[in-house]
């Protein structure tokens, strides 16, 4: 009967033992495990950022940030849209085959809307900041510059629609992210999910 005693209470400890270890692992595991997750923070940049555009005229541009790139939303004239279709002669890529975009802007206008261009503002060859040059034939930019954006760094030149022009050091398009129209005049940047190809 005492080795019975016996047997029992050192089965009954080894559980507990057993049990209380266990517990105290997944305890001491919760602040490292919950440390995988992202940040406030974190989940805030990558957030999609929703833009309001109704007071953007013809011709001006609005930035904004998005996953901390810059993002440039350009409202675009009719005398604009007829200057950048007839570039498309002397772009590397018009078709924009070869550049990212979802696939709802791969058209001339790369836009849902042909008035409306959302593109991440960093040149495709370095990661340089393009400027926007809008005027027609500057003479730094020579007589067949019908407007668009220029990389100081390197030469690169991009139209309206943010296509490269041929022989220039950036390879791709501008990106045009992820986006899509909530309203008549507000953009989600971020989220492209309903948008009709």
């Amino acid at each position: 009967m005492t080795d019975e005693k016996g047997l029992s209470r050192r089965h009954f400890l080894t559980v507990a033992t057993g049990i209380t270890g266990g517990v105290g692992l997944v305890l001491a595991a919760i602040p490292f495990v919950s440390s995988f997750r992202p940040s406030a923070r974190a989940q805030a940049l990558g957030a999609p950022v929703e833009v309001d555009i109704s007071k953007l005229e013809q011709g001006a541009m609005l930035r904004v940030k998005w996953r901390g790139r810059p993002v440039w939303i350009l409202k675009r004239s009719p005398q604009m849209l007829e200057r950048m279709l007839a570039s498309a002669t002397t772009l590397r890529d018009p078709d924009s085959d070869e550049s990212e975009q979802p696939e709802f802007a791969k058209n001339q206008y790369r836009a849902q809307k042909p008035e409306i261009l959302v593109v991440i503002g960093n040149c495709t060859h370095l990661g340089c900041a393009p400027v926007e040059r809008f005027e027609v034939a500057p003479a730094d930019l020579g007589a067949d510059w019908v407007g668009g954006f220029y990389c100081p760094c390197h030469g690169s030149k991009f139209d309206l629609s943010g296509r490269v022009f041929a022989g220039f050091p950036a390879p791709t398009n501008l990106v045009v992210p992820p986006y899509r129209f909530v309203g008549e005049n507000r953009i989600l940047i971020g989220d492209d999910s309903g948008v009709a190809v």
